[in-house]
């Protein structure tokens, strides 16, 4: 049988990872690089700029030209940081093949149209719903590239799609399962990324498990709500794309958000955490969009607002604790 023809939009952290996954399970695979030495590299067998630790299989090519990387592709792979889709999708995606599932790894809340990414997708490239496919899951990148055992979610309305991608992706250490929540699985990977900056401030200002816990928790309450609202199924946020990317995300170190947080709560501005990260984090971009979203839906997310008001007001993070904690008491489900 040919190998399936995947173009990997993208060649950051997660986008090379996910390459990979592709590339060992039998496909070959073109990423595209917006700039030349990332594709150089890409094409001696290691992204040096993004995940250097990781091998890359022969079957992974790069190249600087979008027009080149979707030529006759199977499927689509989308991972360019959340907030310029709309700009890519300008620039390359007419180019996109008209029966190839067109896939998302992205995890955030589009500003100023509160749009998750399959909507921009549908409506910056005019690609069928039916089409979009979320990946998502407890899927650290740099673990990925040490093959280490995961799973995650792949999403879409249309089954036989989803399981078109699954089959695509399915490695000995990558197991991919199905569903056809799309709103579940982008409402948790968009929201975990802001409790996990939570979560980070709380241990950066040296609070312990307990603190974290609670945090993990409510902000997977919070979490739900929103997916409730926007009509996600609730079995979603107990699974892979919910609790698990939850667990990941807000606990380890390798998590771009929590690290974020993390120096936060040890008192940089956020200015100073950019600097020093040197890497897009999804969570600042989209922390402002997502409670935006859940007020267009009147859902009450304490937890997004104290980190909005962080990040976009420049409030301190030693402000939220007694702030979340002195809010009125009430009964756990609310």
């Amino acid at each position: 049988m040919t190998a399936a023809r995947v173009a990997v939009m993208g060649s950051g952290n997660w986008g090379t990872a996910f390459g990979a996954i592709l590339a060992d399970a039998g496909c070959d695979v073109t990423m595209w690089a917006r700039r030349a030495e990332v594709a150089d590299a890409i094409n001696g067998g290691r992204n040096e700029a993004y995940l250097p630790e990781l091998a890359l299989p022969q079957s992974v090519r790069a190249t600087t030209d979008p027009v080149e990387a979707l030529d006759r592709a199977d499927v689509v792979v989308v991972a360019v940081p959340s907030q310029t889709l709309r700009a890519n999708l300008s620039d390359w995606g007419a180019s996109i093949p008209s029966s190839a599932p067109v896939v998302s790894l992205m995890k955030g809340v589009e500003l100023g149209t509160t749009l998750r990414m399959s909507q921009v997708i549908a409506e910056a490239a005019e690609v069928e719903h039916n089409r979009i496919v979320v990946v998502s899951g407890p899927n650290l990148a740099p673990e990925i590239a040490r093959r280490q055992p995961a799973a995650g979610v792949v999403a879409c309305t249309d089954m036989e799609a989803a399981e078109r991608v699954a089959s695509a992706c399915a490695t000995p250490y990558f197991r991919p399962y199905t569903d056809t929540d799309v709103i579940g699985a982008e409402v948790c990977g968009a929201t975990k990324n802001v409790v996990a900056l939570a979560s980070g401030m709380a241990e950066g200002m040296g609070f312990g498990d307990n603190t974290k816990a609670t945090i993990i928790t409510r902000g997977l309450a919070e979490t739900t709500r929103l997916g409730l609202a926007l009509g996600a199924h609730p079995q979603t946020f107990m699974g892979l794309a919910g609790v698990g990317d939850l667990i990941a995300t807000c606990m380890s170190p390798l998590s771009r958000n929590h690290s974020f947080g993390v120096r936060l709560g040890r008192g940089m501005t956020v200015d100073e955490a950019t600097a020093e990260l040197r890497t897009t984090t999804e969570g600042v971009k989209s922390c402002q969009s997502i409670l935006t979203l859940a007020q267009q839906h009147d859902v009450v997310m304490p937890i997004c607002e104290q980190v909005v008001a962080v990040i976009r007001d420049g409030h301190s993070a030693s402000e939220v604790g007694p702030r979340l904690m002195s809010r009125d008491l009430k009964a756990e489900k609310h």
